[in-house]
């Protein structure tokens, strides 16, 4: 399948019922080159907040390089264990400011570590999850997997095969799909409307971390990847509206 074509007739945008909503840390931060931006933090959970009102069930998966890369650490040379917990906390950071906002909005919400932190959130527990969505509430999982050496787009995949989502909504910072080559680079990149897993996986495409897009393959997970900074987006892309590229 090439650039731009439609894909098979299984693979077609629709409403979702339940969702992971993947947001990069990076996105937090704004025009600031480090840290998180309230203003940006709260237009996103306004839009989040649309979202739940229309009845998807969300889960969110935060990253935390606004305030720390592990693996930039370690290529400084950090232990990478070391490296990578630190990063965990630093999504624990953006988690609880995403639930604060989120809360302003009267949106119920509940945050998850794979790390235990109990004075401030609860455990990641798969059941507890799935019934705190059922009853209508955001569920925040922060924390990445809870081991080193993983990113948080393969936590957000994992944790999208556990909790049974329909689709992985992948938010980008300034980046409206999935592009044959760097469109930064290259000026006639071609954005793909579809794509599958297989052929990203094959071109190394930068839809998410191999191992991640390797197992949404694996269990059939769809991934729509699309421009987080452009306001309405999370919510047509949660409706089954054209936005970013399917990857499926």
């Amino acid at each position: 399948m090439g650039a731009g074509e439609s894909g098979p007739g299984t693979c077609q945008r629709r409403r979702y019922r339940r969702v992971v909503l993947k947001l990069s840390g990076e996105a937090l931060m704004g025009s600031a080159g480090y840290g998180i931006d309230p203003a940006v933090v709260q237009r996103l959970a306004a839009e989040i907040a649309r979202v739940a009102a229309d009845g998807v069930q969300i889960a969110i998966v935060v990253g935390g390089g606004n305030i720390w890369r592990g693996l930039a650490a370690s290529s400084r040379g950090m232990d990478r264990a070391t490296a990578d917990y630190m990063g965990m906390l630093a999504t624990v950071i953006n988690a609880l400011a995403l639930q604060d906002a989120l809360e302003h909005q009267s949106v119920q919400t509940r945050v998850q570590t794979a790390v235990e932190m109990h004075q401030i959130a609860e455990p990641y527990i798969r059941r507890r999850a799935i019934r705190h969505m059922e009853k209508g509430r955001v569920v925040i999982l922060a924390g990445g997997t809870g081991n080193p050496y993983f990113t948080t787009d393969t936590a957000a995949a994992l944790r999208a095969v556990e909790i049974g989502a329909e689709v992985i909504l992948m938010g980008k910072n300034n980046v409206d799909g999935v592009y044959d080559d760097d469109p930064n680079i290259n000026p006639n990149a071609t954005r793909y409307d579809v794509i599958s897993h297989q052929e990203a996986l094959e071109r190394h495409l930068r839809v998410m971390d191999q191992s991640a897009l390797a197992l949404c393959r694996e269990n059939d997970l769809p991934v729509i990847v699309f421009d987080l900074n452009r306001p309405g987006n999370i919510e047509r892309a949660a409706l089954g509206h054209e936005v970013g590229t399917l990857v499926c």
